[in-house]
C-alpha cells in the first residue's frame, strides 16, 4: 500500500494518541474531518491500522516481574516451530513473542507476578512438550526507553 505523506501523518499522530478525536487528528493533518476519517477508514480495511490499545501503567494495578526469554528450540522444523507458537498462544504471561535468527531460536517477553510465578511457566515450558532446548531468562530492572511507535520517516 503506498502511504503519501499524509498517511504517515495519521500513522505518527494515532501512535501517540490512539484516542484523538477525528475532528483534531484532522486539524493536525490539515484535513477536513470527513477526508481524514476515509483516510482511517481505508487505513483499518488494509491493516495498517490493525488496533488500538490502551498503554497500562502496570505498576500501578499490581506487582509484576518481567522476564525476556532467549528460547532454543531442540528440533527446527516448521513443525517445530509451529508447535511452539501454539504452546507460546497459550500462556497468558506470554506477552510478546518473535522468531529471530542468531545464536536462539525465539525471543519472548513474559509478565508474571512474582518470579516464582516466572519459574513455574519456564518449567513447565522445559519439561513439557514445546520442544524447548534451553532457555535464558533476563530479568528487567527498568524501562530505560518505552515503545513510542515505529519511525515513520
Amino acid at each position: 500500500m503506498e502511504l503519501d505523506r499524509i498517511d504517515r501523518h495519521i500513522l505518527k499522530t494515532l501512535q501517540g494518541d490512539g484516542r484523538i478525536s477525528n475532528r483534531d487528528l484532522a486539524e493536525r493533518v490539515a484535513l477536513s474531518p470527513s477526508a481524514c476519517l476515509k483516510r482511517v477508514r481505508r487505513l483499518e480495511r488494509a491493516g495498517v491500522i490493525r488496533r488500538y490499545l490502551a498503554d497500562l501503567d502496570l505498576a500501578r494495578i499490581r506487582d509484576s516481574v518481567t522476564v525476556y526469554a532467549e528460547i532454543t528450540l531442540k528440533r527446527h522444523q516448521v513443525s517445530d516451530f509451529a508447535a511452539f507458537e501454539r504452546a507460546l498462544a497459550a500462556i497468558p504471561e506470554v506477552v510478546a513473542a518473535c522468531q529471530i535468527s542468531g545464536r536462539f531460536d525465539f525471543l519472548v517477553t513474559f509478565v508474571c507476578r512474582d518470579i516464582d510465578h516466572y519459574r513455574d511457566i519456564s518449567d513447565s515450558l522445559l519439561g513439557g512438550d514445546s520442544g524447548v532446548s534451553t532457555m535464558t531468562s533476563n530479568i528487567r530492572m527498568k524501562v530505560s526507553k518505552p515503545f513510542a511507535g515505529y519511525p515513520l520517516a
